[in-house]
């Protein structure tokens, strides 16, 4: 893709509709429209959230900005998915349907990690559950077509954004095709949406049939077999770029019928210019029934999302092709602060008056500082869908935000609840080498250390916090987002800020395991790094004269974690103490590491082989809940569990009445019984 540099976000001229003003709120009925002179919307976005304008909503933010560029935007909130009518509410869209299936995944919002339906839903009036349906974005997509024949469907989101080439679905324990394909869109949008929604609406308004834009980065679109954006372009076979050792040799993972063909070498590789080259992965096909090739194309992937060097991606789904762009490039803090300061009502639609929308009220005095995240996890989707890039707001921007909360949201008591993001303290972060930046293919900047151009100064966030307490009316400001306590230890003066001023008492980080082995297959740091935050944290909470305590959050049955490995983090939880109450269970969301490694046993962290080791992973439903177990070693209805899983490891020393041990011989009247049930576990055992 071209690689000049972007348009400014806000630099296009207007389109013509702006003579109608700002929209009170986006609107949500035909009558809302008719109040504001409209005749139809240009853009409709349907979402599976109830509509908050706020921008911690992707459907306001995107709204929002759209409107700022002059288009028409109407919302479709929560509609009936069950008929086409709800689709209709609207009107046809003069551009294109947006849909998106919220700010969380369809499914991991409606399923727990044991599969079962939960009970609410926090992004819908008072929390009732049901309102969106499974794969919301396919769904939505699909109701579009049948409302308006022939009307332009771009579907976006996370949802959307982990699901735009062939992915592992732990729902349905099978590796499903691109969204693309089952939603049957004209365009994806992935990750952070701004710079290609705003040029893809100009250009449509402008007369472009949106089947010929499809040079746009962030976006991915379905092509007849072999398209090429012109004769220039080279492909690559992927199964030879990123180079799996020994070659894989095997039918053509393309076609399935000829040889593959041998590696080219690397200088041949080079001499290709990566602008002009696209990957070709093995097929959706191919990779659903071969674990090797899907765990290398999910290596591939991940190697192929630095935007400084990234290459297109081409995969094959029967006789077309999903063809991927390059990632988006970040935003500038010029234009993070635009985006953010567009004239928000900070509040539910008036339509949900009376109703409390349980993620509003946890967010309503909160302030996004950044996005992105550098971290790597295997297991967080959050790089996957906003990128390793850290795109950070001005001080200004968030202390007028701040000002905003305090003149304008009803119930403000002077407490900012968050200054965050994916994570807290990567503020002003990144590469202090640009052009080595660029050309980085590390898949974390922290892990296996912390990279020695990484820019970690906590500098700006420490003038950040003591800016944000110094405005009138606010009389506290906590830190609410997760903390990369890695890069807090090497700061002592930020813990010392950290800790005297925005912890209210409790503190929650994540160093989600003890042992190294879980730790490695996690791309986390060793528990040493916590212990080393966790020091200079009593520290300076004895020195503010305050009792504060940390809440460390673990994984249970995490790929490459055995039943020794959580033995020993349930030992380590009870010699310091702790008795968690909500424990986590490791999800395989779609196209991370992690689900890769559930689903292949292989590790694609490392380059994929015949000789490659096989990674150990809890799959059979008693496992899953062994670890997890072992994680509440406290609670009774565990004990029955842990005893057995004790004596087959040959550790019922651990079984007694002391406090050497780690449950008791006796088991309270009443107890245990939900462990003694076996339950069907999908693709698992008994």
């Amino acid at each position: 893709m071209p690689t000049e540099p972007p348009k400014p976000l806000f630099s296009y001229r207007p389109y013509w509709a702006k003579r109608f003003g700002v929209a009170p709120f986006l609107p949500m009925s035909r009558g809302e429209m008719e109040a504001l002179g409209w005749d139809s919307c240009d853009v409709v976005i349907v979402t599976g959230d109830a509509y908050v304008d706020h921008p911690s909503f992707g459907m306001a933010l995107i709204g929002r900005l759209l409107e700022a560029q002059g288009f028409r935007v109407g919302v479709i909130a929560q509609p009936d998915w069950r008929s086409a009518e709800a689709f209709r509410a609207l009107g046809r869209p003069n551009l294109f349907f947006g849909v998106t299936s919220g700010n969380m995944d369809s499914m991991v919002n409606r399923y727990t990690s044991d599969r079962k339906i939960r009970s609410d839903d926090a992004y819908t009036p008072n929390g009732e559950p049901g309102r969106r349906p499974d794969r919301a974005v396919v769904v939505y997509a699909q109701r579009c077509r049948e409302a308006y024949p022939g009307a332009s469907v771009v579907i976006g989101s996370i949802e959307a954004s982990l699901r735009r080439l062939a992915h592992y679905d732990y729902w349905s324990d099978t590796v499903r095709r691109s969204a693309l394909a089952d939603a049957r869109a004209d365009l994806l949008i992935y990750g952070n949406a701004e710079r290609a929604i705003v040029a893809l609406a100009h250009r449509l308004a402008a007369g472009e049939a949106i089947g010929g834009i499809r040079d746009l980065r962030g976006t991915a679109f379905m092509v007849p077999r072999g398209w090429r954006p012109g004769s220039d372009w080279a492909e690559i076979d992927a199964t030879a770029a990123g180079a799996p050792e020994p070659p894989i040799r095997r039918a053509n993972p393309h076609d399935g019928n000829e040889a593959a063909p041998a590696i080219d070498p690397p200088a041949a590789r080079r001499a290709i210019e990566r602008s002009r080259a696209v990957l070709r992965l093995p097929s959706c096909e191919r990779v659903k029934d071969d674990p090797a090739l899907y765990a290398h194309a999910s290596r591939v992937f991940h190697l192929e999302s630095n935007p400084g060097n990234a290459r297109a991606l081409v995969q094959a789904h029967g006789d077309r092709d999903v063809w991927v762009n390059p990632p988006p490039i970040p935003l500038s803090t010029p234009e993070m602060d635009g985006v953010y300061g567009l004239p928000y009502r900070r509040a539910p639609h008036p339509a949900y008056t009376g109703a409390k929308i349980p993620a509003w009220e946890m967010i309503r005095f909160s302030v996004s500082i950044l996005r992105g995240c550098f971290g790597g996890c295997a297991f967080c989707s959050i790089t996957g869908h906003e990128g390793r890039v850290v795109q950070s707001r001005s001080e200004a921007s968030i202390l007028n935000e701040i000002e905003d909360i305090r003149d304008r949201t009803p119930g403000f008591t002077g407490v900012i609840s968050d200054l965050g993001g994916p994570t807290a303290n990567m503020y002003r972060m990144g590469c202090r080498d640009g052009r080595a930046g660029a050309a980085c293919r590390r898949l974390s900047c922290v892990f296996p250390d912390i990279c020695r151009r990484l820019d970690a100064d906590h500098a700006p966030l420490i003038r950040l916090y003591r800016e944000a307490r110094a405005v009138a009316g606010v009389k506290r400001v906590l830190i609410g987002s997760g903390l990369r306590h890695d890069l807090a230890a090497r700061s002592p003066e930020y813990v010392r800020e950290l800790v005297t001023h925005h912890v209210g008492g409790y503190l929650k980080i994540a160093p989600e395991h003890t042992e190294p082995g879980p730790l490695a297959h996690m791309m986390k740091p060793g528990i040493g790094v916590y212990d080393a935050f966790k020091r200079l944290f009593d520290r300076f909470s004895k020195e503010a004269g305050k009792e504060q305590y940390l809440i460390p959050y673990f994984i249970a049955a995490h790929p490459g974690t055995t039943d020794e490995d959580m033995l020993a983090l349930a030992l380590w939880l009870k010699r310091n103490g702790f008795r968690p109450d909500q424990v986590q269970t490791f999800l395989p969301t779609p196209m991370t590491i992690a689900a890769a490694m559930y689903h292949t046993g292989r590790n694609p962290l490392k380059r994929i082989d015949g000789q490659s080791p096989r990674v150990e992973t809890a799959r059979a439903g008693r496992q899953r809940r062994r670890h997890k177990a072992f994680l509440r070693y406290h609670d009774p209805e565990n004990w029955p569990l842990l005893r057995e899983a004790l004596r087959r490891m040959g550790r019922a020393d651990l079984i007694g009445n002391g406090k050497r041990h780690l449950v008791p011989h006796f088991q309270p009247p009443g107890s245990g019984l939900r462990q003694t049930r076996r339950k069907t576990f999908p693709g698992g055992e008994k």
